[in-house]
Formats: structure tokens, C-alpha cells, sequence
């Protein structure tokens, strides 16, 4: 199986799309992550919700978890403010990653390899530059878990 047969539909954001819209996509969809496009639409990387939770959890807390248990709840709760007026680029590292791409062609063990080398758990299938889509890790599971 290829990567152009493996490619499911998948959204896709832009790095100045509205950060709020983009993680409750994220959220309502309970997706892994998002592709992130730069201002032509190819692929600039790709916006992991494990990202995104490190981008809203303050720093304090990640340094220290043992804080999380005394902190208001109510203040836990305006934890998402943090993205209003925000981008979809604030959240992403100051370096992005390596670009998690994958040609149309490749094989389910070249995808499983790229997915393995850059911790990401999805990668863009493109063709011709433009993106067909994505595989996910769970995706990828099943299919090689399915039977033969």
C-alpha cells in the first residue's frame, strides 16, 4: 500500500489563521495534529496538540507539576484565553521540526519510518507539491494491523 492509498482528508491551516479556530478544530475532531501551511498553501509543518497543550500550560507549572494541584480551578479554566489574538505561528517553536512529508508513492514502511525518525504523529502525503492529505499513526496501525 502507498501513501496516496494510506492519505485521508485533512485539515489544513495557514501559519496567520486564528489560533483559537485551530485548536477547536484540534479539539472537536480529536485530531493528533494539524498541517500547517505557509501563505502559498505548500506544507510548512505540522502543529501537534502536544504542542499545543505545552503552549497553554505556563511554564511554571510545566517546570513544576506539583503546582497544577494548588491552582485555582477557575483560574485552570481561563488557561485558553492565552490564545485569543494569537496566530496559529505563536504556537509553533521558534525551529520548526522537519517537515513530516511523504510522497505519494512511498510505502507503508517509508511512511512508518519517517513517522518513527521525527516523533510526529502524522505525516503529509504530497503529489506533484500539492497535499493529498495525511496519514496518521493510528491510521497507519490499523492498516498494518489489519489482517492479510
Amino acid at each position: 500500500m502507498h501513501g496516496q492509498q494510506m492519505a485521508e482528508d485533512f485539515p489544513v491551516v495557514s501559519l496567520d489563521d486564528d489560533a483559537r479556530k485551530a485548536v477547536e478544530l484540534l479539539a472537536s475532531r480529536r485530531l493528533p495534529g494539524l498541517i500547517v501551511t505557509n501563505e502559498d498553501g505548500s506544507p510548512y509543518t505540522v502543529l501537534p496538540a502536544s504542542q499545543v497543550v505545552q503552549f497553554l500550560v505556563p511554564s511554571y507549572v510545566q517546570d513544576d507539576p506539583s503546582l497544577a494541584r494548588v491552582i485555582d480551578e477557575s483560574l485552570a479554566d481561563q488557561i485558553a484565553d492565552k490564545l485569543a489574538g494569537v496566530t496559529v505561528r505563536r504556537l509553533l517553536p521558534a525551529r520548526p521540526a522537519e517537515l513530516p512529508v511523504v510522497k505519494h508513492d512511498d510505502t507503508a514502511l517509508e511512511i512508518a519510518a519517517i513517522m518513527a525518525r521525527l516523533r510526529c504523529p502524522l505525516v503529509v502525503v504530497l503529489k506533484d507539491r500539492k497535499i493529498l492529505g495525511a496519514v496518521t499513526a493510528s491510521r497507519l496501525l490499523e492498516l498494518v494491523m489489519a489482517p492479510h
